[in-house]
Order: structure tokens, then C-alpha cells, then sequence
């Protein structure tokens, strides 16, 4: 009894601290909510919500409602038998020997003419148009708020009119699987608008009873023929009032309380769409309201809820968005609440793009199509030179494991079509994928080489499944989705792979090192033999293969020969200027003001130079992030900016990493904290939305607060003086743990560390700790220790608390 006494008295000291710590930060709590005191004027300041199928933009218009209408499947374009050309392994031979004897012109010309793909019906993700509202307000409009409140995924937006309050809900369900809107006044019969649609497709409506309905296909003729069929239902339901339909428009009078249902389907790998949107529909208005909604904030708040940030106070706090934004763009005032709500909203927006039961994952532009990226050359597609990649950096470490489901869908799907690519192209087994893919299998290079002849692409975002895996210790995962992806895609490596002649060195290529170029005697050229990302992501095939195997004590002998292989690969370079080569020769860049980085993937999201382990490499490193911020005009967007935040986090510069978060959210993100492509590069008039630098900026605010990359858990790497006072709770580590720290004036206070599956987890104590006290599970513990490094074995469900007082 003693002992059980002794027990339960030890977990409550233990949990003390931390409750006590959690108890004060309800004082401390920002709104988890983007506001603003008026309507959007534009896109770009309204505000998302969607349910990881359906998205939606709000403007909050007093007189005007726009709500711009969108389905992740709505797809132009179609499948593509000839996509790639001929050219196999003995042509590639050939051509490989041009650039193994150094005929760098003849090679580049030989490869532009048999590698080059020849994309026909290609397609683009479309925007569906608008829905808009006609209000009937005539007296003086007051008091107006908008809101998205990021914390239940609701809009709201409220005003008043003369002497009558009305409030408009939005949501987007992912349980019922519609978009909701419910517009309500205080008074009664004081509610009266008129319905209609401004579609961008050219489509059938008809309108019958409660119904608008409208049907068509997704044509677009500047990415090719095709395009998906598709079907729109929305309801409208105004019990008080009157409900008139005419001419396509549905109009409300007198009413005190309307709701407005929507569903919108296509026959993306879905023949019984129209049926399965009527149905959508009339299952959700059987629903009251309340229900709806309750069921869809549970839902929502089981993923959100898992992490909370605080990063510090300021005067800014209860200004409305858009104003704390401009604060920040005009005077560069420091404000941590700011970035602190544009993490959560990473998180958010993954939510609502991304979820197990999605039918396409994240694209270019999340699930919130503008119409404008659809109109230019890139479209608004899947890149794989790393945007969709970045798309997806927050979902492990932000402890969102399940929104990569889609995604992981999609590279199965991929992996399929590119065995006919790497069969057709390269003459290999296994499968490949290059820069561009659409939702219709295109894995074949791009149209031009110098940008789309990037075999190695499908690695990288085949690379997700393993690094899901190493921080989920998901081994059914591993066994039953990830491995047979990842050993497909190591089978081609070794097919694909050619012995240098000339050093014994294993070699990919011709490819591009995405999308730059460089020279030799004053000529530019694209395309080499093992550009460094090449020699980056083929190491990290086979290596995740090569550990896969034994993991899954499977395929002995292939993974042996995978083993033979990965020694072969060429070693990373110092370049003359000291900065980390870019290609396997010492070419000087064609456009060192461009872009891409590709050779730093090396460096992040992957682990093969550290700080660490390779210290001079690191530095060759961060010369090359030094060289490519300070270059003349440089082509500077959202995603590189996030790429300087994640490399300056883990090369431990605090202040560079967080002085590029502010430069991000002040030159790349406008007033719905959306990051945008800016106008003027790459032919753009405007700016364009890319849902990108969205995900990939929080990931590396968490690189910056907590890193295990290294094998073990390090506290506040790269901790900047401006987030001296803070914590976060359920931010996750590689081998299932997940991590909840509470620091001030740059020292942690305290830590849990919470074990998802079995393991053993290293931590380094930070060296500025005055007293460490731990305990596992409740109990007082002694770790084993060498040096600053404690190791700890922790069983599924148990916790370590470390203290520091």
C-alpha cells in the first residue's frame, strides 16, 4: 500500500509543474482567428475553408456574397498513351558516352531530341466560379467583423443593418461532406436575398423546388482536350420565409433564418457522381444545423487540438489581421502572435486540403484554385521538383500524420504509370516520375528538357513514405504501403545507374539540377551526368530501401546488392568559392540569382550533410545559402524563402532563420497570410497563390524550436532573442514521439516527451540548464548518460518529465 501511495504521490509532484504551467498559459493564449472589420475587396483577402475534398473562398460582401467554389478532382485533360518518347537503354548509352567524354553540346542536343516528353492532354485543376448572395440592405450598415476562426474551422461574418444584427456561418464538414452556410438576423422576417451562380466552366443550370443544379464539363483548351464531367447541388432551406425560384436564381424573402447546403462532384474514378451528389445533399438537410456543426468541429478539433504554439505577447494581439500584416510589411514591427497564428494556420490549411478520405492530394494551390496559376505555363498542377514535396513538410512534425494519406495514394497511383515511362524512356524496371505530374499518370519528362528531364523527381516524393514512417513507427505502414513503393523505385536506380568509365563512380543521368543551368567556355547547358540533387535522392532510395529491408527482415539478397550500389555513388564537392557544388564538376552557374537549390536537399529535409556529422560540408552549405541570398536580383518567391527559414534552422542561426520568416510573411503573403508567387516572376501579372511556402515556413519554425534529425532530440536549436518566451505542446519528433516544452528567456523550463510506439529516444540536455530533475512515468529516474546526452527507453503510452529549477 505504501509503495502505491508513494506511486501516486510521485505522478502528482511530477504532473505539478506542468499542470501548473499549462494552468497559466490559458492567461496567456492569442486568438487561434484571422479578422478584419471589413469585406474582401479581392481573392487574395478572403479567406479558405474546405473539408480536404471541397474548398471554398469567403468575401464576407455586405450587399454582395462571393463565395468561390472549388473540388480538388476538377480536372482537365485526360489520359496520355503517348506522353513519352522511345528511347531505352541503348540509345541512353550512347548518348551517355557524349557526356562521359566531356561533348557536353552534342550530349545536350542528343538528349533534348529522344528525352524530351510530348504531353497532349496534360490538363489543369480548375476553379468552378462563384457563388453569389444579393442582400436587400438598405439603412446604415454597422459594426462589421470577419472571421476565420482557425481553432472550430468556422467563418463568421456579422454586421448590422439599421437596428437588426446579422450572422453568417460557413463550414466546410468533412463528416457530411458538404459546404454549409447558414445567414440568420435577429429580428424576425428581416431576411431577404437572391441566389445565383457566376461559373467559370460552361455548364447547365437548372433550378427545381429548394435546388439550383448545375452540370458540364471541365474543358480547357490551353493544357489540352479532356476534362472531367461534374455536377453541383445547392440547397437552400428558409423555413420562415418565402422561396422563389426563377430564371437560375433562387430568391429568399422575409425570412429570418436560411441555410444553404452545396456539394460538388466530378466522375474523377467515380461513375455514380451525380447520384452520390444528390444524395450528399439531401443526407445533410435531414441534418439540423447544430448537428452538422457539431459533428464537424469534433471532428476537426481531433487533428487541430493535438498542438499548441505561444511564442510571446505583444500590443498587436487584438488588432485585426490584415492591419497586424501591414504593421509587420511597413514598419517590420516584430510580432510573435503573428507567426505564431500563421504555424497554426499551416496546420489548418493542411486540415482542410489534406485528409484520409481525400481523392487527390494538395495541389500547387492547395484545394483553393484562384484561376489564375490554371492560366499560366506551370498550371496549377503537381510539381515534383518540390512543391508538392513542401506541401507536405508540416503534416509529421506539425502531428498530422493522417492528412498524408492522399498523398500517399497518389505516389502508389503514380509509381503504376511510371513503370511504362521507366520501361519506354529508359529502358529500366521500377518506376520514375519527373517535374510535372497531373492526376491523369503523366510520369514522363517535361516538354523541355532543361527544366522537366529530372528523373529522380519520383524519389523525392516517394522519400514522404519513409520519413512518415520514421516519425510514426508505423511498421504495417511500412510493410504494406510504403516498401513495395520504395523498392520499385530503388529497382530502377540499379537498372538506371552507369558505371563512369572514367573514375568507377555509379551515375545518373543526363538530368537538370531543377530548373538551373550552368556554363563551360561561355555556353550554357542544362543537362549533365549526376547533378548533386541526383546523387541526393538516389542515396536516399536506396538507403530508406536498404533499411526497410531489415527492418521488414525481407529481401536479403536485394538488399545486398542495393548495399554494393550505395558505396558507388559519387561523393559531395567543394566548389572553387567554397560553396557546395551543384553538379559533379565545378561548373560555374549560369544564374546564380535563380531559384532552385535542389543540391541543399542534402542538407533539408534530408540528413546526409549535418551540422554534426559533416561539419565542413555544412559550412559549404550555408557559403551556398550566403551566395544565393546576396546574388544580384535574386529570383527570390514564396517557397525559396521557406527553404532559407528550414536551411538557416538547421545550420543553428537563429536570427537569420527568423529575420527570413519575417521577410516571408512580409514580401510573400498577403492580407489572408495566403503565400503568393509575386508579380512579375516568371511572366505572372499578379500574384498567385501557392499553398507551398504555407506548409513548408511552419515546418521550419519547428526546425527552429525542436530537431531530431541527428538521431537524437534537441531543445531550442535555433532559438532567436525575439521568441525568448514561449512554448508548444504535441509537436512531433522522428521515432514516435511527440514533444511538449515551455521555455523563457531562451532557457527551457520544462519538457515531456510522450512515446507513441516502443523506442529508445536520445536527448541532448541543453547546457544552460541549472538543475535537471526527470521522471518517467511519475517516478524520480535516472537516465543513462554520456556527456550531455541521455538515453531513455520509453514503452508505448509513457512519458518522461524533465524539469528545470
Amino acid at each position: 500500500m505504501r509503495k502505491i501511495i508513494s506511486l501516486i504521490m510521485g505522478v502528482i509532484c511530477s504532473l505539478s509543474f506542468f499542470l501548473t504551467s499549462y494552468a497559466n498559459q490559458s492567461n496567456e493564449k492569442a486568438s487561434l482567428a484571422l479578422w478584419y472589420k471589413q469585406p474582401a475587396q479581392e481573392w487574395m483577402q478572403a479567406t479558405p475553408v474546405g473539408n480536404g475534398r471541397l474548398g471554398a473562398m469567403i468575401y464576407g460582401g455586405i450587399n454582395e456574397e462571393i463565395i468561390a467554389l472549388n473540388e480538388i478532382t476538377l480536372w482537365s485533360g485526360q489520359p496520355d498513351e503517348n506522353q513519352e518518347q522511345t528511347c531505352g537503354k541503348e540509345q541512353l548509352a550512347k548518348i551517355r558516352q557524349y557526356f562521359f567524354s566531356g561533348n557536353l553540346e552534342e550530349g545536350n542536343r542528343l538528349a533534348t531530341q529522344y528525352l524530351s516528353g510530348t504531353p497532349h492532354s496534360f490538363g489543369t485543376h480548375l476553379p468552378f466560379g462563384d457563388l453569389k448572395i444579393l442582400f436587400h440592405h438598405s439603412d446604415k450598415i454597422s459594426d462589421y467583423t470577419r472571421k476565420l476562426d482557425i481553432e472550430h474551422s468556422l467563418t463568421t461574418v456579422l454586421y448590422t443593418v439599421g437596428n437588426v444584427k446579422y450572422r453568417r456561418e460557413y463550414m466546410c464538414s468533412n463528416p457530411d461532406d458538404v459546404l454549409i452556410v447558414k445567414l440568420s438576423a435577429d429580428k424576425a422576417n428581416a431576411l431577404s436575398f437572391d441566389l445565383g451562380l457566376d461559373l467559370l466552366r460552361k455548364s447547365e443550370v437548372l433550378s427545381f423546388g429548394d435546388i439550383l443544379s448545375f452540370s458540364g464539363q471541365a474543358l480547357f483548351d490551353k493544357q489540352g482536350p479532356g476534362g472531367v464531367l461534374y455536377k453541383g447541388n445547392i440547397h437552400v432551406s428558409a423555413p420562415t420565409g418565402a422561396l422563389i425560384v426563377k430564371e437560375n436564381t433562387i430568391h429568399v424573402e422575409n425570412a429570418t433564418e436560411a441555410i444553404i447546403t452545396i456539394d460538388l462532384r466530378t466522375n474523377y474514378k467515380n461513375t455514380g457522381y451525380r447520384e452520390l451528389c444528390d444524395e450528399t445533399v439531401q443526407n445533410a438537410t435531414k441534418k439540423s444545423y447544430e448537428e452538422i456543426k457539431k459533428t464537424h468541429i469534433d471532428d476537426y478539433k481531433k487533428l487541430f487540438d493535438r498542438t499548441k504554439i505561444f511564442l510571446g505577447k505583444t500590443k498587436f494581439d487584438q488588432l485585426p489581421t490584415d492591419i497586424r500584416w501591414k504593421q509587420l510589411k511597413e514598419k517590420g514591427k516584430d510580432d510573435p502572435g503573428l507567426i505564431a497564428l500563421f504555424f497554426q494556420y499551416g496546420r489548418y490549411l493542411l486540415i482542410s486540403s489534406s485528409r484520409e478520405n481525400s481523392p487527390l492530394p494538395a495541389n500547387l494551390q492547395g484545394v483553393w484554385n484562384d484561376n489564375l496559376a490554371a492560366n499560366m505555363p506551370w498550371t496549377c498542377d503537381y510539381h515534383l521538383d518540390i512543391n508538392t514535396q513542401q506541401n507536405y513538410w508540416l503534416s509529421n512534425i506539425g502531428n498530422l500524420h493522417e492528412c498524408n494519406a492522399p498523398l500517399f495514394s497518389y505516389i502508389e497511383d503514380l509509381a503504376k504509370h511510371g513503370e511504362k515511362t521507366a520501361m519506354k524512356v529508359y529502358g529500366s524496371r521500377g518506376w520514375t516520375a519527373h517535374t510535372v505530374a497531373n492526376v491523369w499518370g503523366y510520369t514522363a519528362p517535361g516538354q523541355g528538357v532543361g527544366w522537366g528531364l529530372f528523373p529522380t523527381a519520383g524519389a523525392w516524393i516517394a522519400s514522404h513514405l519513409w520519413s512518415h514512417y520514421q516519425f510514426t513507427l508505423d511498421k504495417e505502414f511500412l510493410k504494406n504501403q510504403a516498401y513495395p513503393v520504395l523498392k520499385k523505385s530503388a529497382e530502377f536506380f540499379l537498372d538506371y545507374l552507369e558505371e563512369d568509365p572514367r573514375n568507377g563512380y555509379l551515375m545518373t543521368g543526363p538530368s537538370t539540377s531543377p530548373e538551373n543551368s550552368f556554363l563551360v567556355d561561355g555556353r550554357e547547358y542544362a543537362l549533365s551526368m549526376t547533378p548533386t540533387s541526383d546523387r541526393v535522392l538516389v542515396y536516399e532510395a536506396l538507403e530508406s530501401c536498404i533499411e526497410a529491408s531489415r527492418i521488414l527482415s525481407v529481401d536479403e539478397s536485394f538488399r545486398k546488392s542495393l548495399e554494393k550500389a550505395i558505396v558507388k555513388l559519387p561523393p559531395f564537392k567543394i566548389g572553387k568559392d567554397g560553396t557546395l557544388q551543384e553538379w559533379f564538376e565545378d561548373y560555374d552557374l549560369a544564374h546564380p540569382n535563380h531559384r532552385h537549390s535542389s543540391h541543399l536537399l542534402s542538407f533539408y529535409p534530408f540528413n546526409q550533410i549535418s551540422m554534426k556529422q559533416t561539419p565542413e560540408l555544412a559550412e559549404a552549405v550555408n557559403k551556398s545559402v550566403y551566395r544565393q541570398l546576396n546574388s544580384k536580383n535574386w529570383e527570390d518567391v514564396e517557397w525559396s524563402r521557406a527553404n532559407m527559414i528550414c536551411f538557416y534552422a538547421r545550420l543553428k542561426n537563429a536570427e537569420e532563420a527568423y529575420k527570413n520568416m519575417k521577410s516571408l510573411l512580409i514580401e510573400f503573403s498577403r492580407e489572408n497570410l495566403f503565400t503568393m508567387s509575386p508579380a512579375g516572376i516568371a511572366s505572372a501579372e499578379s500574384d498567385i497563390f501557392s499553398f507551398d511556402a504555407n506548409e513548408a515556413a511552419p515546418a521550419g519554425l519547428a526546425e527552429m524550436l525542436i530537431q531530431s534529425h541527428e538521431g537524437y532530440i534537441e531543445l531550442l536549436p535555433s532559438l532567436p532573442k525575439e521568441l525568448k518566451t514561449g512554448y508548444f505542446k504535441g509537436i512531433c519528433v522522428r521515432g514516435g514521439g511527440e514533444v511538449d516544452l515551455k521555455w523563457k528567456t531562451g532557457k527551457v523550463i520544462s519538457m515531456k516527451l510522450t512515446a507513441k510506439e516502443d523506442n529508445v529516444y536520445k536527448i541532448l540536455v541543453p547546457s544552460n540548464l541549472a538543475k535537471l530533475h526527470l521522471r518517467k512515468n511519475g517516478v524520480k529516474f535516472i537516465p543513462e548518460m554520456i556527456g550531455n546526452l541521455l538515453t531513455i527507453h520509453l514503452k508505448k503510452g509513457e512519458y518522461i518529465i524533465l524539469n528545470n529549477k
